[in-house]
């Protein structure tokens, strides 16, 4: 059930609102410390029910009842916004701990529904918390006064209870199913849109773009793409005084999700990473992203991204689907920084040509920037598995910046024949990989449907008692142990078949990333990870009595691409 966080605390240590007391009861007050809690709980399905359950006509009964009764020192606890399924409520825990500390003779309520909607901790806080601290319970309108154990009103408490609980299951399963059909039609499930979204006030259900908060956005990828780390981020656009998500929420005058901080600039890393996660900012609207167990568990888990329902173009793109995707491939291969702080923009992209190994960056503060370097992290953790693959950072900068720049000059100069030859090289080095997994997907596809066969020709056997129901129950998870290890696999087959098809969009995309650094000067960051998957080193040559090193550079989307071989047809 959905809550709304908009909750009033009033308790003795908060200079809260309580009842006056008459002249009259003056003794009373005399007579005892101990305090009358007044409880009002109020929740957003509650709420439109109307005036009847509203908070203001809750403490107008309670208030009401407290002083016919002559209760002495009422105080009232509230819990506005709050579903009665969860007891975890500030008002709630005030209260108890107020009980817990025996300072509360009566608690008031003005019914049994709202103490809470669970039968079982409702009926536990009565009978055991209440109870054992003599805390006198009574729910005015449902007749219920743990003082008069022979009332039939308080036997028929149970049942009372499991009506409330009831209640909160059969509302929280129409609200389930409203947003199911609303998630499957593709509207937007999130009551606020993401930071750098508006909604459109010509139509709530539409988003719009927030300019001033989307370039916060696209800022945050663009140092994720250079390589920055979600702490790095952070730390910057603090530096850089740019206001946090809730500071620029309230200053647009919407409501944020949060309390004011008290620093409006600081932002922190979780907040960083929250936006390079969202991937609704391609244009698309993701639904069913998290889920809950039940009514009663409340913890919010990661839903696979199978059981996702992604709808495309259902808002103005903030970052290009390629960025995006860039974005959370170099945040999976995420490498920790070295002690002296400095990083380099092709960690994580650099291995070790025979081992394939990752190859650390190494600096120090000691010596030199161009003795920094990369090495094989095998040989480094001294396992000898691998040889001295050692690589200056200079030097490879230099190397891959040669080999970058020559292939934007060649696919500037001779874009169709680059990409006749690299179609060919796609095509003739995919086709026979292609026709291998198509084959064992037929087989995987043939050998599931033959399973199902032989599942039913086994519970025939079990029903005719040809077989015994252990050999039954053996054979059938045997059968569907097999089945569902084929399904797995031809799941993954299906993804690289389709990826391999993929092969001629994907070239599209490349020549069109290397337009863009058609005036480029010097490789940064951001060209670097866009342009490059991996960069492999090999090891030192020094047959002719000098070193000589090679490297081969695989570029994302297509791969490892023959310069050598380019320019010698092109000559020829």
């Amino acid at each position: 059930m959905t809550n709304r966080k908009n909750t009033a605390i009033m308790a003795p240590a908060n200079s809260v609102q309580t009842v006056a007391p008459e002249k009259e009861e003056t003794e009373m007050l005399r007579a005892t410390d101990k305090i009358t809690a007044l409880y009002c709980r109020l929740s957003q399905e509650d709420e439109r029910l109307g005036e009847s359950l509203s908070i203001e006509n809750q403490k107008r009964i309670l208030q009401s009842y407290c002083k016919e009764h002559h209760f002495p020192n009422p105080v009232f606890f509230v819990d506005d916004g709050y579903s009665g399924t969860d007891f975890d409520r500030p008002g709630f825990q005030a209260m108890l701990n107020e009980i817990e500390s025996d300072h509360v003779a009566v608690l008031l309520t003005k019914d049994l529904s709202r103490l809470g909607r669970n039968s079982t901790m409702t009926g536990m806080f009565i009978n055991i918390t209440f109870a054992k601290h003599d805390v006198r319970y009574i729910a005015i309108n449902d007749n219920f006064d743990s003082a008069n154990q022979n009332s039939v009103d308080n036997d028929f408490a149970g049942i009372r209870m499991w009506f409330n609980e009831f209640y909160a299951r059969d509302t929280s399963r129409k609200i389930r199913a409203v947003n199911k059909a609303k998630g499957e039609r593709g509207e937007h499930l999130t009551t606020n849109p993401p930071f750098g979204y508006l909604k459109d006030p010509e139509n709530p259900k539409q988003w719009i773009v927030d300019e001033e908060a989307a370039k916060v956005v696209r800022h945050i990828f663009d140092l994720c793409m250079e390589g920055r780390g979600p702490m790095q981020i952070a730390k910057q656009l603090t530096e850089e005084k740019v206001l946090t998500i809730t500071a620029y929420t309230l200053k647009s005058g919407r409501k944020a999700l949060g309390p004011e901080p008290a620093d409006p600039f600081r932002w922190s890393a979780d907040s960083v990473i929250a936006i390079l996660e969202t991937r609704d900012y391609t244009g698309c609207t993701v639904n069913f992203k998290t889920y809950t167990n039940s009514i009663w568990d409340k913890k919010t888990r990661e839903n696979p991204v199978e059981n996702q329902a992604i709808f495309y173009n259902t808002q103005p793109a903030i970052i290009e689907p390629e960025v995006f995707e860039k974005v959370q491939e170099i945040r999976s291969q995420r490498h920790r920084r070295s002690k002296t702080g400095k990083s380099h923009m092709f960690s994580g992209l650099v291995f070790c040509a025979d081992c394939k190994s990752r190859m650390y960056y190494c600096t120090t503060s000691y010596y030199e920037e161009r003795q920094d370097h990369f090495v094989c992290s095998n040989y480094r953790s001294n396992t000898g598995s691998c040889s001295a693959h050692f690589i200056r950072a200079v030097v490879l900068e230099q190397m891959v910046w040669e080999h970058v720049k020559e292939i934007i000059w060649y696919v500037g100069h001779h874009e169709g024949h680059f990409r006749s030859i690299m179609e060919a090289g796609l095509q003739s080095e995919s086709k026979e990989i292609l026709r291998s997994k198509q084959k064992q997907l037929e087989r995987d596809e043939k050998r599931i449907a033959e399973l199902d066969r032989l599942f039913i020709r086994l519970y025939e056997d079990n029903v005719a008692s040809r077989i015994s129901d252990d050999r039954f129950a053996m054979m059938s998870r045997a059968y569907e142990d097999e089945q569902d290890e084929l399904k797995a696999e031809a799941e993954v087959l299906r993804q690289e078949i389709e990826t391999q098809e993929q092969q001629n969009q994907n070239l599209e995309l490349f020549i069109q990333k290397v337009r863009k650094y058609a005036d480029m000067t010097e490789l940064t960051p951001y060209a670097a990870h866009e342009l490059i998957k991996a960069i492999y080193v090999g090891a030192p040559d020094k047959s002719t009595g000098k070193r000589r090193q090679s490297i081969h550079i695989c570029y994302d989307l297509i791969g490892f691409i023959p310069l050598s071989e380019l320019m010698e047809q092109e000559m020829a």
